[in-house]
């Protein structure tokens, strides 16, 4: 990923070409994040261990920090399928608007904010700054340079472009236009084409056992977005069944497990559920 950004640096490639490869590389790390929650690598070497979360947070600045979401993730397996799962909330499960849904999936800290009223009244450990803070420092600094860029470019195409602006504003926007494609926009994309699949996959509410967590998305519609999320659609739902096994595994296991999880009564394409707020009917 800081190869590709380099590339883009010395001008060797265009932005269009850093966005994509980089958000491929951050889905990457997003899958390394999750084999680490479940501590699959350097297990008993706990300096290699958090040098290895510090890194694949660095890749995906825009989430909270890999040792918090250790914790909602854990309590997500615990709680998949009901109200107090907050790891999937967070990302737009169960929302029946679909203009709020979009929100989520799109802006996690305006979903957190939108909200973190609903969040508490289901959850009873859940506390907005502890989530919120959970992002200091990677997190917020990604907002500040997206919402920056969102402003300031935003204010140039309403204003038609003629305001002059001074020499300060236009060196900070110099770093926050490269970081917006080096760093920031491949996150985006990223995130979009991870909370879309997963917020999708995950039932909410009727769910009785495990065989009723999640449905497999492996429809060719949405192969666009499963380029940005390592195919999680289809392959996540073996996840939890077997949640201590690193992702290349179940990306090669997946051709044999998933006709079995067919047979068993596990769900393919479940897009209907989507149009209930994922409801399990």
């Amino acid at each position: 990923m800081a190869g590709v950004g380099w590339l883009y640096c010395i001008g060797k490639i265009n932005a269009l070409i850093c966005v994509i490869a980089a958000a491929f590389f951050a889905s990457l790390s997003h899958e390394l994040e999750h084999d680490l929650i479940h501590k699959q690598y350097f297990r008993s070497n706990a300096l290699l261990h958090n040098l290895m979360m510090l890194t694949v947070w660095l890749m995906r600045p825009n989430t909270v920090n890999p040792w918090y979401r250790r914790q909602i993730h854990l309590h997500h397996h615990k709680t998949s399928g009901t109200k107090k799962d907050l790891e999937e909330r967070l990302v737009g499960n169960g929302i029946r608007n679909p203009l709020l849904r979009l929100i989520v999936i799109a802006d996690g800290l305006l979903g957190l904010i939108i909200f973190r009223k609903a969040l508490a009244r289901d959850i009873s450990d859940f506390r907005f700054f502890t989530v919120f803070n959970a992002g200091f420092p990677l997190t917020t600094g990604y907002f500040i340079v997206l919402y920056s860029a969102l402003l300031y470019h935003g204010f140039n195409l309403l204003s038609g472009g003629g305001y002059s602006y001074p020499l300060w504003l236009l060196e900070y926007m110099s770093w926050v236009n490269l970081l917006m494609v080096i760093l920031i926009l491949p996150n985006v994309v990223r995130s979009i084409s991870l909370n879309l699949i997963t917020s999708s996959m995950h039932y909410y509410g009727g769910v009785n056992n495990l065989l009723e967590q999640t449905h497999v998305i492996n429809h060719k519609l949405a192969l666009p977005l499963q380029l940005f999320c390592f195919n999680f659609g289809a392959t996540h739902t073996i996840h939890h069944f077997v949640p201590n096994q690193p992702f290349y595994v179940r990306q090669w296991l997946s051709p044999k497990i998933l006709p079995i999880l067919k047979q068993h009564g596990v769900r393919f394409n479940d897009f209907e559920s989507v149009k209930n707020a994922n409801h399990y009917a």
